[in-house]
């Protein structure tokens, strides 16, 4: 246990939550994903491929970690898995949140070309997902680092004038 508080840099037994909640959060991802692909199938396959899966992107997140480590200016390795979370938790919300923005609006796949409908859908998810992560970032601790995520999100979809 030692070594890994040494590699994540965790100095108080608090700061644990942040990677049990990660490994939590990408099991049920990995569950997720698995059943949405073998819902037909029995319980133990879907658990074998979840566990699989499971394996893959925890590879495939501790692979991003090395490289945004260097890119990402943090204090600590252990607040990447926040930043992470941040980011899982702000998508699946935005999406949450559009889909009732849009019905109240009245637009259905069913009035308007699906095309046209899934345009708008990603314009509003991406509206709220800009606010919710700067908020859940806030919630999380890592307004900062999340405030000028979005200052450079905002640069590049040519918004610069309404940061100033």
């Amino acid at each position: 246990m030692e070594k890994f508080k040494k590699h994540w840099e965790i100095q108080h037994n608090w700061q644990l939550l942040f990677p049990f909640f990660g490994i939590v959060i990408l099991g049920y991802s990995a569950f997720k994903i698995s059943n949405a692909f073998l819902k037909d199938y029995g319980t133990l396959i879907i658990s074998v491929i979840s566990i699989i899966i499971f394996f893959l992107l925890l590879k495939l997140i501790l692979f991003l970690f090395k490289k945004l480590e260097k890119k990402w200016v943090l204090d600590y390795k252990w607040e990447m898995i926040r930043v992470f979370m941040v980011f899982a938790i702000t998508g699946s919300s935005s999406i949450f949140v559009g889909r009732p923005v849009i019905k109240l609006l009245g637009i259905t796949k069913e009035n308007l070309n699906p095309l046209l409908y899934w345009i708008l859908f990603i314009i509003i998810g991406l509206i709220f997902y800009q606010i919710l992560l700067v908020s859940f970032g806030w919630l999380f601790g890592q307004f900062q680092f999340f405030w000028e995520f979005e200052k450079k999100m905002l640069r590049r979809f040519g918004l610069k004038r309404f940061l100033d």
